[in-house]
């Protein structure tokens, strides 16, 4: 089973208590070096700009550039994106900067794409926010051009929403065939149709229930498309809060950044003791979910990251 974490960026507002952006840098960077000492496969970022629930004026470090960062400040943990939104790059321009953080990071990169989602930032950043079913269109132009970029010495491709005309893509990246498309979002018409048809991995999240259901959507998409889904590994991202004592759980009460009351954040997300939380995620194991990229909600302490690194991720490798 695939075990990442997200990297404190800024998006939930998990920075605001430090005053200089350096010492949140600082603290971004030490995130992801820990979560690699604790034998972590990956480490992610979301592709945001402004904050939630609302923009705050307060530190969100971009994406890609961390990304390039990370890959610099480690040297064996992969580098993931939960998931780069495509209208908000050109997708030749994706094809490049994605060669090229493979190449800077030894072959590490996990590329994650979805539609977007975040209506007010796009607005307020000056892109147009279409309708869903344009937006997964361009996603899976996004992907297809993408590839072929990645393969074809020189790329031509006549889209609905993207063009190319002999675009060159060099370097080429270090993993072969390419390095693992993850595709992020739940819609059952037709994102996960896009998935079954480009995706190496897959992100969508819900309770057990919620969670088989996607499971059985993409795999009849597979089906239709002519595709093994045992191709396909399916992930899930919770939320993450790990205590030594259930005392501790239940006395730190709600960290659900959208105020989310404590008995419903709690069920649907990772939180509880070490015990606890292999339980629920052996749970969704046993439903064939092949990995887990949480976002500690504790940040910037660690002492989620450190449990899961030593008491729960052990326990379900052992």
């Amino acid at each position: 089973m695939i075990f990442g974490v997200f990297a404190p960026q800024g998006w939930k507002m998990e920075l605001a208590g430090i005053e200089d952006p350096q010492d949140k840098w600082a603290v971004t960077v030490r995130t992801a070096q820990l979560a690699e000492e604790l034998g972590l496969d990956s480490i992610w970022v979301y592709d945001h700009v402004h904050n939630v629930p609302v923009p705050a004026h307060e530190t969100v470090f971009e994406c890609w550039t961390t990304i390039a960062a990370l890959a610099a400040s480690t040297s064996r943990i992969r580098l993931g994106q939960m998931v780069s939104c495509a209208a908000y790059r050109n997708p030749a321009l994706v094809a490049k900067i994605t060669s090229t953080v493979d190449v800077i990071s030894g072959g590490r990169l996990d590329f994650g794409i979805g539609a977007g989602w975040y209506d007010q930032e796009f607005r307020s950043y000056g892109y147009e926010f279409p309708p869903a079913a344009d937006r997964i269109r361009y996603l899976r132009e996004t992907v297809e051009v993408v590839k072929l970029m990645w393969s074809e010495p020189d790329a031509t491709y006549e889209g609905r929403f993207v063009n190319v005309a002999g675009a060159q893509c060099d370097p080429k990246p270090v993993q072969d065939p390419h390095p693992p498309i993850w595709i992020g979002g739940g819609g059952e018409q037709l994102t996960l149709r896009v998935v079954a048809r480009h995706a190496d991995r897959s992100n969508f999240g819900g309770s057990p229930e919620e969670w088989a259901h996607k499971r059985d959507v993409l795999r009849a998409h597979c089906a239709d498309v002519g595709r093994d889904p045992d191709e396909i590994t399916m992930t899930w991202s919770p939320e993450i809060h790990i205590r030594e004592t259930e005392q501790e759980i239940v006395e730190g009460g709600s960290r659900s950044f959208w105020g989310e009351p404590f008995e419903s954040w709690r069920a649907g997300n990772l939180v509880g003791t070490p015990e606890q939380v292999c339980e629920r995620i052996a749970e969704y194991q046993a439903l064939g979910c092949g990995g887990l990229v949480p976002w500690c909600s504790d940040y910037p302490d660690d002492t989620t990251l450190r449990l899961l690194g030593t008491r729960v991720i052990p326990e379900l490798r052992s």
